[in-house]
């Protein structure tokens, strides 16, 4: 049997990733200390971004976590189809 390829992250991308969530996260930030509103309003919409940051990382997590099960999942039923093909002997008389 041939083992599959897995799909692996550049370091670039990785940089890439990270730099983007940075950037955003700071300019939202300054976008909520710059904007002409009373201080409650900045403050909740803070909190509104805070918990959209927390639900993206949860969220993050979630996929990462299901696919990291999904091909361990895979590896076992290939290691058992892999088991039984190397079992099987077709020349073999049951008597």
């Amino acid at each position: 049997m041939t083992k599959t390829i897995q799909p692996s992250q550049t370091s670039a991308f990785y940089a890439q990733a990270i730099a983007s969530f940075a950037i955003s996260l700071t300019s939202m930030g300054l976008a909520l200390v710059y904007l002409p509103a009373a201080g409650w309003v900045r403050a909740f919409l803070g909190l509104g971004l805070l918990y959209l940051v927390t639900s993206t990382v949860t969220l993050c997590k979630v996929v990462r976590d299901r696919q990291e099960l999904s091909v361990v999942t895979n590896r076992v039923d290939q290691a058992r189809l892999d088991k039984l093909l190397a079992e099987h002997d077709p020349f073999k008389v049951d008597a």
